[in-house]
């Protein structure tokens, strides 16, 4: 990966953005695409669409949420401690002791997670879970009065950045959900600025998926889409305590991830398998029965319907303050959406 590429990749993670506070971030995305495209515009939630003007009668939508996991001040107690609620789906187990900054209106404050030490707990208390009641955010602050200072009910927190490089391409952060799919759309939107004979495309950095899919549902429905294609992150199941006879068998490096089922157009799945063996490109293959939690499910249920897919990447620990992924699924996955793009002419059949 070049290092232009590599530090807009590491900018979009280390920035702050949970959903409904994507303002920052968005502007990283939108610097970047409105060098590769005809029209960039933001919409009323803040989702931001890139859009290439095409020659032939069809539109795709290639969406990527840029959302990430947080937490909202709820509180601040008597002690000067930000007591607090989580924005998206947060594990409470693994907060204890983990560094956040909170974002206020008059800058940012460090702070670490607090929690009764176990040397100080009894029995009873040792033995039950942690619960989000039981945590605290120590911004050093002595008294109530002194906390009000720099932080706010209702401002924004979140894991502190935490970019690492891990040996064989590996990369840990706090926000590959899904800074990452944006990364992906990014340079697939680059890939495609000088290509001719392409359908219309629509790139959307999308906000809210992490608490209802709220920025794809919208965005779909003004973009009118025939394809769809999702990017976003899945579990990959290739560390001790998985259970692959339930979660299947996904490894990181082993390519992106096509995911098969009623949420996904046979069409549309058909194609991109095709795509990656005619390139080389590696993929793997998620069952997915039901719907798959993601934005394919906003995009295939828009309107009349759209035809829809979904490419994944796969990660470790989702939803911690480190989440693991590799650059060559990444790459895998810009290779493997650049060139279904490429496929689609005026004979593309979309009916199963």
């Amino acid at each position: 990966m070049k290092m232009k590429d590599f530090s807009y990749l590491k900018e979009l993670l280390d920035s702050p953005g949970p959903s409904g506070f994507e303002q920052e971030v968005q502007k990283l995305f939108r610097s970047f695409a409105s060098g590769y495209c005809d029209d960039v515009k933001t919409d009323v939630h803040g989702n931001v669409v890139a859009f290439r003007k095409g020659t032939l009668d069809k539109k795709i939508m290639l969406t990527a949420h840029i959302d990430e996991i947080g937490f909202m001040v709820k509180h601040i107690d008597d002690h000067g401690c930000i007591r607090f609620d989580t924005i998206g789906g947060v594990d409470p187990a693994l907060l204890p002791g983990l560094a956040v900054r909170v974002y206020g209106e008059s800058g940012t404050s460090d702070g670490i997670i607090g929690k009764k030490p176990i040397h100080l707990m009894d029995q009873d208390e040792r033995n039950k879970a942690v619960k989000l009641d039981d945590l605290w955010i120590d911004i050093g602050a002595a008294s109530a009065e002194a906390a009000k200072k720099t932080v706010s009910v209702g401002d924004y927190i979140t894991f502190r950045p935490s970019f690492t490089e891990l040996p064989g391409g590996l990369i840990a952060s706090k926000s590959h959900d899904d800074r990452i799919g944006v990364f992906v759309l990014s340079s697939v939107l680059r890939e495609l600025s000088s290509v001719k004979d392409l359908p219309d495309i629509y790139v959307v950095s999308s906000v809210q998926e992490e608490v209802g899919l709220r920025g794809a549902v919208t965005s779909a429905y003004n973009i009118k889409p025939d394809i769809g294609i999702a990017v976003d992150v899945t579990h990959a199941t290739d560390y001790p305590s998985i259970d692959k006879n339930k979660h299947g068998d996904i490894k990181l490096s082993k390519g992106c991830v096509f995911h098969v089922g009623a949420n996904i157009n046979s069409r549309v799945l058909t194609m991109l398998k095709h795509t990656a063996k005619e390139a080389g490109i590696d993929y793997q293959l998620e069952a997915a029965p039901r719907n798959t939690g993601t934005e394919a499910n906003a995009l295939q249920l828009s309107r009349g319907g759209v035809a829809t897919g979904l490419v994944s990447i796969p990660l470790r620990y989702m939803h911690s303050p480190n989440e693991i992924a590799s650059l060559k699924d990444t790459q895998s996955a810009i290779k493997v959406i650049t060139a279904f793009c490429k496929s689609i002419d005026g004979n593309t059949d979309l009916i199963p």
